[in-house]
């Protein structure tokens, strides 16, 4: 098994999961992307040990560690093991667009990006490591498959856990858009998780069950029904105490006819639109608070890329 020479570029989208009332099982691709760059040193250090060379721009610059706990190098480390050879030295630059805990996926996008960039820098490395084994480790890594799955495939995925991690990529009507609102201070997602009760009633669980199967068809070619396909019964508002600004937009917005949500574990707001450039979305970024950011965003169909 040989390193291929040079530097290897991957990027990687931003991701939506739940989507409203698709907990734990519904995620959606952005464009919005990080970009990872990897180079496999030659020589290592004096002791024997593995060289590592990591550098940081844009989200979690002055924050991210820059050692062999980062994600990124976390996730490489995990794909160079199955693939059976570490290297003797690693370079590492991230590039990130990707805001870090808000929602979007930063972390599948680390993970995700990691375990492709180790993949490529391995001269026949998708021979060694194949897509499903693949996916199954950052599933592993991530804890649940929701936003790994579009950052992998791209589009909008249907994913879970059944006895093994299982990831269904389906059509998305081009019609559909999506602009997040994105606050300037995040939370931890085992922090709104904790928030969550053991049991729902039965009748909240039908509800959302219906919902996710409408979400579903409204999303693939029904855009008209995204309002009430984005009824959530399950998670949103038992978070409103970790959250109580973006819940407050949500239901503004919702109360207006928008299709609005709370994107992934938030508290990023994510309304859904009718394209990037048309009137609807521009109506919508004027309503961005005082604060925060706003992007318009298509739907991003590739998923992770190898430059």
């Amino acid at each position: 098994m040989t390193f291929v020479e040079g530097p290897v570029t991957v990027t990687v989208p931003a991701t939506s999961a739940n989507l409203g009332p698709g907990y734990d099982s519904l995620g959606l691709a952005l464009d919005l992307r990080d970009e990872l760059t990897g180079e496999v040193i030659s020589t290592g250090s004096i002791s024997g040990e593995s060289t590592l060379e990591v550098t940081v721009e844009g989200a979690g610059e002055d924050t991210v560690p820059l050692d062999e706990s980062h994600l990124v190098v976390r996730s490489m480390r995990a794909a160079f093991e199955i693939i059976g050879k570490q290297p003797a030295g690693l370079r590492l630059h991230c590039r990130n667009r990707i805001p870090h805990a808000r929602g979007l996926g930063s972390s599948s996008a680390a993970i995700i990006g990691g375990l492709v960039l180790a993949r490529a820098l391995v001269a026949g490395g998708e021979l060694i490591l194949d897509d499903d084994t693949l996916f199954q480790k950052a599933a592993e890594i991530e804890g649940h498959p929701d936003n790994v799955a579009p950052a992998f495939h791209g589009g909008f995925t249907i994913a879970g856990d059944d006895e093994g991690f299982f990831a269904v990529r389906t059509a998305v009507d081009p019609r559909v858009s999506v602009v997040v609102f994105v606050p300037a201070t995040g939370v931890e997602t085992k922090t709104v998780r904790s928030l969550l009760p053991e049991t729902v009633p039965h009748s909240d669980a039908a509800a959302d069950a219906g919902r996710t199967a409408l979400l579903v068809a409204a999303l693939c070619d029904a855009p008209e029904h995204l309002h009430r396909a984005t009824r959530d019964f399950l998670h949103q508002e038992y978070r409103r105490p970790a959250m109580p600004e973006s819940l407050a937009l949500v239901d503004e917005l919702r109360a207006d006819g928008v299709a609005a949500i709370v994107s992934g574990a938030g508290p990023t707001v994510l309304a859904f639109s009718s394209g990037v450039e048309s009137a609807e979305t521009t109506k919508l970024t004027g309503r961005c608070p005082a604060g925060w950011t706003c992007h318009a965003l298509s739907v991003d169909m590739d998923g992770v890329r190898i430059l």
